[in-house]
């Protein structure tokens, strides 16, 4: 059973579409606070704002790195890492280096993460590794999830909402039968009601990144405590 409070938790909401205005964001950051949402995933200019939106309520402020592709260098995600970081980010979502993944440089991909998390892990700060599922086989995920495992990041993510695809009740099972004993999966990407994102969390999901947030609370069973 879960209740509208405890999917609330759960939820990190995304502010990130590229025309998102500082009284967007601050709008957001409100409803946030005022419905009791987990965390609110940032772009790194919003980073400070948020912080200030939000100081004083349970919601936590992560920050997006390297995104939306993943390929920026692994110099510039440590230093993007570091400077949310100092703004007051509690979390990083960063994305995967997807082409040298595809490109088989494994040794590639999991020092770059290793540089977020190098940043991240002495200041307490979790680290979420964004896979873009939709573009990888299931053995890819699998791998994927393993080279993000041996990096140390704390969670796996399908999916950063701006290529094809989202998360897929089929891709979140491989990355919870590949790495849910030791790291959180969050489901992103297509949750957009609270069917939905019942359903991810009753499969084994820690976190959902949502952008319809309150399309998803409202649509909550109204005379129950749970579903």
């Amino acid at each position: 059973m879960f209740t509208r409070e405890q999917v609330a938790k759960a939820i990190d909401h995304a502010v990130l579409k590229p025309n998102f205005t500082d009284k967007d964001v601050a709008a957001h950051c409100k409803m946030c606070v005022e419905r009791g949402v987990g965390n609110i995933c940032v772009r790194p200019t919003d980073v400070a704002a948020a912080v200030k939106a939000t100081r004083g309520s349970h919601t936590t402020v992560a920050c997006v790195i390297g995104f939306p592709h993943g390929s920026n260098r692994s110099e510039v995600k440590a230093l993007e890492a570091r400077l949310a970081i100092k703004d007051g980010a509690n979390e990083l979502d960063m994305v995967m280096n997807i082409g040298k993944f595809l490109s088989g440089d494994y040794a590639f991909v999991q020092k770059d993460i290793e540089a977020v998390v190098a940043e991240a892990k002495p200041k307490g700060v979790l680290v979420k590794v964004i896979l873009e599922t939709s573009l990888l086989t299931p053995d890819q995920v699998a791998t994927a999830c393993k080279l993000a495992e041996a990096a140390h990041a704390n969670f796996v993510k399908t999916s950063t909402g701006f290529a094809d695809g989202g998360a897929t009740p089929e891709v979140i099972d491989i990355m919870l039968k590949t790495v849910g004993k030791t790291m959180g999966v969050k489901a992103s990407g297509g949750v957009r009601s609270w069917e939905t994102a019942i359903g991810y969390l009753k499969q084994g999901c820690k976190r959902l990144g949502v952008g319809s947030t309150e399309k998803v609370l409202d649509g909550a069973p109204d005379a129950g405590t749970g579903y």
